[in-house]
């Protein structure tokens, strides 16, 4: 046998091995660090269907709820208690990001995961009830612009959140404060919507994926959603980007997962093997569809890559509104 021929033996031997130290986690979890009915249950249960429709997960995984600082006491409660649990995956998503960015994860920053995988993304966007007098998103400026204390925002978290930051992006635009701004503190894209359609804020501050079911029932609307251009799906076309409505606002929402600190090389690259085969097939691009997220695949070093870089970006971005020194 040749020197290139043992090479390839030994390596192929190598990848066997570790294939049999690699076993599929025994209780799987998925923590959705908010209440349900938002966005972090949405990737969880995205994951919890794709796994076990591709075979990649013989057992079903559950999903867990875990509310507090839009995601600050999950990713607390997985670093310091549950740092080598293999079985467990926790939500993320471009909100987490920017709290980490801004240190409100407390003493961990977004060195202390494991970023597993990205498998979506959705768009920022700005709802009413569907009988509200806000027609379209110079409607809402206006009556700002008149007096912000008159109009109630809810948003998932507080100042410094994503969804405060949509705002204070077109306050900017608009020349208002965003500090002026009135806002309730929610806890995610579920609450966000349970306020909106009961009369308690006027305007949420959320995402087109959480916000669809309710638009397809006829109960709310979106004054305007903040991607580059208007989104292809049937049921969004008719809706509005901030862009051409006159305010240069983009805003994504990725989505993904990850897990802790001390899970192991091999659990890990389970893990990222699953992904890489998931976001590969066909009906996970439906599954995904059918929550409205658009394509965003990323596993791996690339992901923690491109995660670091986030939040060095949204530091910056929270230096400009006076949220960090």
């Amino acid at each position: 046998m040749n020197r290139s021929l043992r090479r390839f033996a030994l390596a192929a031997s190598c990848m066997l091995f570790a294939g049999q130290l690699m076993a599929e986690p025994k209780r799987p979890e998925c923590i959705a660090p908010a209440s349900p009915g938002g966005g972090f249950d949405l990737t969880c249960k995205l994951a919890q269907s794709a796994l076990v429709n591709e075979k990649l997960l013989t057992k079903p995984m559950r999903v867990t709820y875990m509310p507090g600082g839009v995601g600050a006491v999950a990713y607390n409660a997985v670093v310091a208690q549950r740092p080598a649990d293999a079985g467990t995956l926790v939500a993320w998503s471009s909100g987490s990001l920017l709290n980490l960015a801004q240190g409100k994860f407390g003493r961990f920053d977004e060195t202390n995961v494991r970023w597993l995988a990205a498998v979506g993304t959705s768009y920022g966007a700005i709802a009413v009830k569907s009988d509200s007098p806000y027609k379209n998103l110079d409607d809402l400026v206006q009556a700002l612009k008149k007096d912000p204390s008159k109009v109630v925002i809810g948003s998932g978290g507080t100042v410094g959140s994503q969804d405060w930051m949509q705002t204070a992006l077109i306050a900017k635009a608009a020349g208002i404060n965003p500090r002026d701004l009135r806002y309730v503190a929610l806890e995610g894209g579920g609450e966000i919507a349970t306020a909106l359609l009961g009369g308690h804020i006027q305007v949420g501050s959320t995402d087109i994926s959480d916000s669809m079911p309710h638009i397809m029932s006829g109960d709310m609307r979106l004054l305007a959603v903040f991607a580059d251009k208007r989104l292809n799906e049937p049921e969004m076309k008719d809706i509005p980007t901030a862009k051409e409505q006159g305010y240069d606002i983009v805003w994504p929402v990725v989505r993904g997962f990850y897990l802790g600190p001390k899970v192991s090389d091999e659990d890990y690259a389970w893990w990222k093997a699953a992904f890489d085969k998931l976001l590969a097939s066909e009906d996970f691009a439906k599954l995904r569809d059918q929550r409205e997220l658009f394509p965003f695949a990323m596993t791996g070093p690339e992901l923690d890559t491109y995660v670091k870089k986030q939040v060095a970006d949204y530091k910056v971005l929270a230096k400009e509104f006076g949220l960090i020194q």
